[in-house]
């Protein structure tokens, strides 16, 4: 059986919104009938793969995610220059033959781009030169995808060598774009999945799952009323602010779960373990000290993890947010969150005979217990 790694995760953040619905409040769900605020799954791993915590830990394994890749393919034909670095917003001279004619440039970065799944399509339009010049992401250009894409390092590398083959005059047939479809060893991939509806050669089955943060307790959205002075108002003529505002906010202890399988990473990796160990060293590093992106000029609501309690089995792995189905009350909610975590770690082991206290390890921040050295220590054990 997989053995899987697991992570249980309680966050603290002051007055914010994370991740917003699209009325501009902080998204909720209602958990053991009481209103918590909730911070999504997507949010929480867009966050993390977006890091410098996690690129810099893995550079040059990560891959890039957009619609318009076809646009980006026929910039390069044209321009001469490496796709690489017109990905990269680099500015670089031309390292190959220019393809004048933009027809032709059009019609290979159609040819290759569609490989990836199906494109907007139709006639080429003003928006389509807006945005290779501009580099704009416009979903009305043709030779946009109509659905988010994630390209490898070393698909976008097998690219480039079919475009300096294709300047150079060189034929390229379909049994070269089918060569893209090598195995790879994007870490985000692997650890996060990729699902292309029109072309499942492609899909990756996600080695991570992420749950949705949730507070443990029962937490109100609240509004902040606002206002902003215009600096020459005098006072001479006008009295009052330039700009008055609402917005809303919530703050709470969150809990989050994190499973990986750790076999699945692996396969995803082509047996890399050395890159899947750094994989997960990465993902624990981003998860625990990186936080969503939402309102953050607003409120600086910048926050580590609290309290990590990481167990590895090969047990069928299960998450602990029935400990927060009553919401936690009382004057010490952290306090009394770890030991519902812990206590219900201990009664599902006694109730179904597993033995996951057995393979754990935890840090406490606040009880000044345990560190990040020993979590990862502990991971990286065979």
């Amino acid at each position: 059986m997989s053995e899987f790694i697991q992570i249980h995760m309680l966050a603290s953040y002051p007055p914010s919104n994370l991740n917003r619905d699209d009325l501009g409040r902080p998204k909720t769900a209602t958990v053991g009938g009481t209103q918590r605020i909730r911070v999504s799954s997507q949010s929480l791993k867009r966050s993390w793969r977006t890091s410098e915590a996690f690129s810099d830990a893995l550079k040059g394994t990560i891959g890039i995610r957009t619609k318009i890749m076809g646009v980006k393919i026929k910039k390069a034909l044209v321009e001469g220059r490496l796709l690489s670095d017109i990905l990269e917003g680099e500015e670089s001279a031309p390292s190959r033959n220019i393809v004048k004619d933009e027809k032709k440039a059009s019609e290979w970065a159609e040819k290759i781009s569609s490989h990836f799944g199906k494109l907007e399509g139709g006639k080429t339009k003003d928006t389509d030169k807006k945005t290779e010049k501009s580099g704009e992401k416009s979903s009305k250009s043709p030779l946009s995808h109509k659905q988010m894409v994630h390209f490898s390092p070393e698909e976008i590398s097998g690219i480039d060598e079919l475009l300096d083959r294709i300047a150079g005059g060189q034929k390229v047939t379909d049994d070269d774009l089918i060569q893209l479809r090598s195995d790879h060893k994007a870490v985000d991939i692997a650890l996060f999945g990729r699902m292309l509806a029109d072309n499942a050669a492609y899909n990756t089955e996600a080695a991570v799952q992420v749950s949705h943060a949730i507070t443990v307790h029962d937490t109100p959205v609240e509004d902040d009323y606002f206002t902003a002075v215009d600096d020459l108002n005098k006072l001479d003529d006008t009295v009052g602010a330039g700009h008055i505002g609402e917005s809303e906010f919530g703050a709470g202890l969150f809990y989050t779960y994190i499973c990986i399988n750790q076999d699945l990473l692996n396969e995803n990796l082509q047996s890399d373990s050395k890159l899947a160990n750094q994989a997960i060293e990465a993902l624990i590093r981003a998860s625990s000290m990186v936080s969503p992106s939402g309102k953050q000029n607003s409120f600086a609501s910048r926050s580590y993890a609290s309290y990590l309690l990481v167990e590895k089995s090969t047990e069928q792995p299960r998450s602990l947010a029935a400990a927060f189905f009553k919401p936690v009350t009382g004057k010490d909610i952290y306090g009394d969150a770890v030991k519902n975590l812990e206590d219900l770690r201990d009664r599902m082991d006694k109730a179904y005979g597993t033995s996951f206290k057995e393979s754990s390890i935890s840090m406490n921040v606040i009880d000044g217990t345990g560190s990040m050295a020993d979590i990862i220590s502990f991971i990286s054990e065979s």
